[in-house]
């Protein structure tokens, strides 16, 4: 099977704040050539990658000016519509697993990689000095260690004077890639969550209020003095929030970075994951962040439009190939070349086109 590369712009529902970026290594006049194959690619879900996948899209259309609708809507959205075949991609930071993705008919592949990160408002603290075990934080979400005063916090931070302030806690409302990410953490290191809560897009929370997307819970976090919440890491740095610093499998302290996600995915093994089925929270290692996580793409087997196809894979390769940069000036982690590779590979020998 042989595709080209037709160009594609991916335009974001949600407004986000673009920055500049480096120019790529692909010439634009070859791309702009492509322009008479203009076609609409839909896609909707995670808000976990939306402002890689947002920078990306900016650049691709200073050498395309061809678009792609992507909704940011949440995992369980994108899932869903992909499912119902209402948009030509889904995306979703929970995979799902083999079983499912060939009931579905669909493939799957990791596009980039970030982390998942408690953020507080706790305005007389110096940030990214607030220290947690995943038990604690674990504790914290159940209900269980409800003032900022708790002895369980004091214990972990003896350096640190709180304030006396009840803990509010922030979730998502939606069905979320990101809370999947955060609660699979939660069920791994924390047997009374395992046992009354689990792992989930979207879960029973026994306590806190509700924000929609990434977006939402970051706004509530800010507006809220004693909040926690988890959101996604390029949105606690570009809303300048103040992070916690987890301990590790390790037992060390981590701060979330590029390096400390980096860590992490290190050694996953995506060439013997079916479905490219690979869950990365709670890893070993000295440096590893323990929620870092991979988002997905999601697409049918069967692709009745070869156009549409065949822009669509394009845009990916392209994002693959070029936009590395832009991942990780967005804190992000871009997939290594030998796993993007097998993916490439994967699609044009698995998904059918016409």
């Amino acid at each position: 099977m042989h595709w080209n590369k037709t160009s594609v712009l991916l335009v974001a529902v949600l407004p986000v704040v673009m920055t500049g970026c480096g120019k790529q290594a692909m010439p634009p006049a070859k791309l702009v050539t492509n322009a008479s194959q203009t076609v609409t690619i839909n896609g909707a879900g995670a808000t976990f990658p939306y402002p890689i996948y947002a920078k990306w899209a900016d650049e691709y259309y200073q050498l395309t000016r061809v678009k792609v609708n992507y909704q940011s809507i949440g995992s369980g959205g994108g899932v869903q519509q992909i499912k119902a075949g209402t948009v030509h991609f889904g995306a979703s930071d929970a995979p799902l697993r083999p079983e499912e993705l060939a009931k579905a008919g669909l493939f799957q592949f990791p596009m980039v990689i970030g982390g998942v990160v408690p953020v507080v408002n706790l305005p007389a603290i110096k940030p990214g000095t607030v220290r947690m075990s995943g038990k604690l934080l674990a504790e914290i979400f159940l209900g269980k260690v409800k003032r900022w005063t708790d002895p369980a916090i004091a214990k972990e931070n003896p350096n640190i004077k709180f304030p006396d302030k009840a803990i509010t806690v922030v979730h998502r409302a939606d069905g979320s890639g990101t809370t999947w990410i955060f609660t699979n953490y939660l069920d791994k290191v924390s047997p009374e969550w395992h046992a009354k809560i689990g792992c989930g897009k979207a879960v029973n929370w026994p306590v806190g209020i509700a924000g929609k997307g990434n977006e939402g819970v970051s706004a509530y976090v800010q507006r809220l003095e004693g909040a926690i919440g988890y959101v996604e890491y390029a949105y606690a740095l570009q809303n300048k929030m103040s992070y916690v610093r987890l301990r590790n499998r390790a037992g060390n302290y981590v701060e979330p970075s590029v390096e400390s996600f980096q860590a992490t995915a290190a050694n996953a093994e995506w060439n013997k994951a079916a479905g490219f089925y690979v869950v990365l929270t709670d890893q070993p290692g000295e440096k590893s962040w323990p929620i870092t996580g991979a988002s997905y793409i999601i697409i049918h087997k069967k692709q009745t439009d070869p156009k549409v196809a065949r822009a669509m894979l394009g845009f990916f390769e392209w994002c693959y190939k070029h936009g590395s940069q832009m991942a990780e000036d967005l804190h992000y982690v871009p997939m290594p070349k030998k796993v993007y590779e097998l993916v490439i590979k994967r699609w044009k020998s698995e998904v059918v086109i016409g």
